[in-house]
């Protein structure tokens, strides 16, 4: 089992979290992201600049049993396909059950967006987020630790 984290667009305190996490457990933690980031790891990969390389290198990296952080819908939906547990830098776990939905919606705002019109981004990070991600990520440590 390792962490593997989409590190392209990881808030840095999650990241963060994710190493203090990954210590305390003893699970490696690996990022991903382009040459354009500064991470900071002592399992990272660096990819190139093309649209949705960092994507392809955690697929590949993506084992069962894994944990994957990422805000990326397409690619949590990857990642669930492979028996693996995913997390969002908010703290929420994505599931099977939900991703058609996540999926549908997403292709229905990038069609808006080809329109000309607009769709509002992220929320501005708050600590809850921090806190509920670090309650997320070791609540899904604790359960494949032990099981």
């Amino acid at each position: 089992m390792k962490i593997l984290v989409d590190a392209d667009a990881c808030p840095k305190a999650a990241l963060g979290i994710c190493m203090e996490l990954g210590r305390k457990y003893g699970v490696e933690v690996w990022t991903v992201a382009s040459f354009n980031h500064n991470i900071v790891s002592d399992h990272h990969v660096t990819v190139g600049g093309d649209s949705q390389e960092a994507d392809m290198k955690v697929i590949n990296l993506t084992e069962p049993g894994d944990i994957v952080i990422t805000q990326d819908w397409g690619l949590a939906a990857l990642v669930l396909g492979k028996r693996s547990r995913c997390l969002s830098p908010v703290g929420r776990e994505y599931s099977s059950e939900k991703m058609d939905f996540l999926l549908e919606e997403r292709e229905i705002k990038a069609k808006l967006r080809r329109a000309g019109g607009r769709t509002k981004g992220p929320k501005k990070r708050m600590a809850e987020d921090d806190r509920n991600f670090a309650a997320g990520l070791e609540r899904i440590l604790r359960s494949l630790i032990t099981n």
